[in-house]
């Protein structure tokens, strides 16, 4: 389903920002007047439901989505627990997104499940009927007769997106979500396809993270931006790159590039703009509206440069 509608405009918390510009990078963005601020929960850096609740604490106006809990990690009655107490806390202003985790992270973990799918779907079904007040049984997930209190159950239940890539994970996240957090690259030709999987009718939220850098020379913005794109042509990403035209030679560049590093400084300039929202602030707001028409409905920057914080002022410039 597509929009002729710009996408709403948030941030990424970069998962390694020094703890000590965390809070503050959240009032930055809060104040800026960013519509949403998503944080990351990646193995080894920082928890996304702590993350999430200081965050919501310190800030004021901001939308804040947990991107993403991984479904292996949690059992769900204590998932819903944490995720009701965020909505009673702070009402309408939680996103929650859920998925399988990156495979190899969750192996070492010791997490990763027989059927990833199958327990994804299941988990979502049971959070979003817990956090409503229901009583779920559900031998898979090991529940019986579980329900939170009713003093417990928020009165507005936040959105479950999935953050997910397979096509059959996106035809479930269209089936039990309330829509589907796309990683980064997010592209016109990539809201599409994995809309066409998700939901072709729609109504679907879709929330697509971009490496992001504003500038007024296009040239310094696209610098900034490049590095972020390091890693984009590793094979496990291919599903991100369809439909563009350049598909094929970026691959190539990629399997001839020393090292990401070398492989990021060789990306042709055109191929940025295309891979980032990258540019003055006119150029990224067309680009914002190209990915609004294709079904984007939150457009989330992750704040190139060296300085995360001192970047928001620059990605402001294009609400």
């Amino acid at each position: 389903m597509s929009s002729h509608r710009s996408p709403s405009v948030g941030v990424i918390l970069p998962r390694d920002l020094p703890a000590a510009d965390v809070l503050p990078f959240a009032r930055r963005a809060d104040g800026l007047g960013f519509a949403e601020l998503w944080v990351v929960e990646d193995l080894g850096f920082r928890g996304g439901v702590a993350q999430t609740a200081a965050v919501l604490a310190a800030t004021r106006d901001v939308h804040v989505g947990i991107g993403i809990l991984p479904a292996a990690v949690r059992n769900v009655a204590f998932a819903a627990m944490e995720v009701a107490t965020l909505a009673q806390l702070f009402p309408g202003r939680v996103t929650v997104g859920l998925g399988h985790g990156m495979p190899g992270w969750m192996r070492a973990a010791g997490a990763w499940p027989a059927r990833p799918l199958t327990l994804l779907t299941a988990y979502t079904r049971a959070l979003q009927a817990l956090l409503h007040g229901r009583t779920v049984s559900d031998e898979a997930l090991g529940l019986t007769d579980v329900a939170l209190d009713p003093s417990s159950v928020p009165d507005v239940v936040p959105d479950v997106l999935l953050g997910v890539r397979g096509a059959r994970s996106l035809a479930a996240a269209g089936q039990v979500a309330q829509g589907t957090v796309l990683a980064e690259p997010t592209t016109p030709q990539y809201v599409r396809a994995a809309l066409a999987q998700a939901a072709p009718a729609g109504p679907h939220r879709v929330v697509g993270y971009n490496v992001g850098a504003v500038a007024d020379d296009v040239a310094a913005a696209l610098a900034t931006a490049r590095p972020g794109l390091a890693w984009i042509g590793d094979p496990d990403w291919a599903p991100h790159l369809v439909g563009l035209p350049f598909a094929e030679d970026l691959a190539h560049l990629r399997a001839g590039s020393a090292t990401r590093e070398a492989f990021a400084a060789a990306l042709p300039d055109a191929w940025v703009t295309q891979l980032a929202l990258a540019g003055t602030p006119e150029q990224v707001r067309a680009r914002l509206a190209e990915l609004g028409a294709a079904g984007l409905t939150t457009a989330l920057a992750f704040p190139a440069g060296p300085d995360p914080v001192e970047a928001l002022a620059s990605l402001a410039r294009v609400l």
